[in-house]
């Protein structure tokens, strides 16, 4: 059985309110917001130097005790993975990824000046996290908004043990048959499942009619293709080649890369409307001379270190057909360019939400 923790507040502050969404109509999808301005670098030298009940506690059949097969992991070029309708996602659940995901959370809600999602929200009761993880994000939203339910979905059994009362979790395939009935949910969210996800087109047609009329949907994903603003970045970056193996990796198995750019018009012809769309520049490492984006960059370097190993181990040696020896020699170089402090790279988060409208059209 799956060692279950305690859960732990995220260490970012509670979000504000969610000012009235700018509405663009469904004629189109909303470009995103793309900030222009060039992040200036910082060329000094650097220094050296409780209420909470069980998860899973609910009289609902689809959150019943799990059964022990639900629960085992599969163990793979020393990495751990879920077992549950195993293969379906190409990166290990153990408690270094673990960790590392909880960290990615803190990096975005810094991001988004504490904010934990886009869609102006107003009063929900039902709330869906997809791709959950370790519920962190869940369980945010939970205390934020404690007159609502928030269900949790992932294929990993590895959330808390103990959550606030009004979350609960459920292992299951986001892209399996939904059992929720129509127009029944206020807001579904979508974090970093760019990599999971193989059938955008249902996945969002379930969301439509599971969404009350008027509900929101909201896409959060980072887009990990590498930029610069001042040369500091060559064409043989290492990071940008690992990236590119990833998804050639993840290819074989149907995951289309950068849905961030194709999921706005996913999104129109799935008919939700009012799409608000912003993408934000995220530097890898503390190079800006700005010291909230500095933080921001050391919290991105750190994913990416601590996660280099779990993103190319599976879709290499799965998809590509490299053995553990080969990913490792290659990610020699890789580290190598992510601790170069005078490569000046950076990557956007995407914000996508869009709501289903208020009024069916006869």
């Amino acid at each position: 059985m799956a060692e279950q923790r305690a859960a732990t507040k995220s260490p970012v502050g509670s979000p504000p309110k969610s000012p009235e969404a700018a509405t663009s109509g469904a004629t189109s999808p909303a470009p995103a917001q793309v900030p222009e301005a060039t992040i200036e670098a910082n060329d000094a030298p650097a220094d050296e130097g409780d209420g909470y009940s069980t998860a899973f506690d609910t009289s609902s059949n689809a959150t019943a005790s799990l059964s022990s097969s639900v629960r085992d992991f599969n163990f793979e070029n020393k990495r751990r993975y879920h077992k549950y309708k195993e293969g379906r996602y190409a990166f290990p659940n153990d408690d270094a990824e673990q960790e590392r995901e909880d960290m990615k959370h803190s990096m975005v809600v810094t991001l988004c000046g504490g904010a934990l999602h886009s869609a102006p929200l107003q009063n929900p009761q039902k709330i869906v996290d997809i791709g959950t993880g370790t519920g962190i994000w869940a369980i945010d939203m939970g205390d934020e908004y404690p007159e609502a339910q928030v269900t949790g979905i992932d294929l990993s059994p590895i959330q808390p043990a103990y959550v606030p009362p009004n979350v609960a979790f459920i292992v299951d395939d986001a892209e399996a048959e939904w059992l929720y009935a129509d127009d029944s949910i206020d807001y579904i969210h979508v974090r970093n499942m760019g990599a999971a996800i193989k059938n955008w087109e249902k996945l969002l047609a379930q969301a439509y009619r599971v969404l009350k009329p008027g509900g929101w949907i909201e896409l959060q994903e980072m887009k990990w293709n590498f930029n610069c603003d001042d040369g500091t970045m060559g064409p043989d970056y290492a990071l940008t080649k690992m990236m590119k193996l990833v998804w050639e990796g993840l290819g074989k198995f149907g995951i289309e890369a950068d849905v961030a750019d194709t999921n706005p018009q996913r999104l129109k012809d799935a008919g939700f409307v009012h799409q608000v769309h912003d993408a934000v520049k995220v530097p890898v490492g503390e190079w800006p001379k700005r010291k909230d984006l500095s933080k921001i960059g050391a919290y991105c370097k750190a994913v990416l270190y601590d996660g280099i190993h779990a993103v190319t181990i599976g879709p290499l040696t799965r998809g590509l057909g490299w053995t553990s020896d080969e990913v490792e020699v290659f990610l020699v170089d890789v580290r190598k360019d992510l601790l170069n402090s005078s490569i000046h790279s950076y990557v956007y988060y995407h914000s996508l939400a869009g709501q289903k409208p208020k009024e069916e059209k006869a």
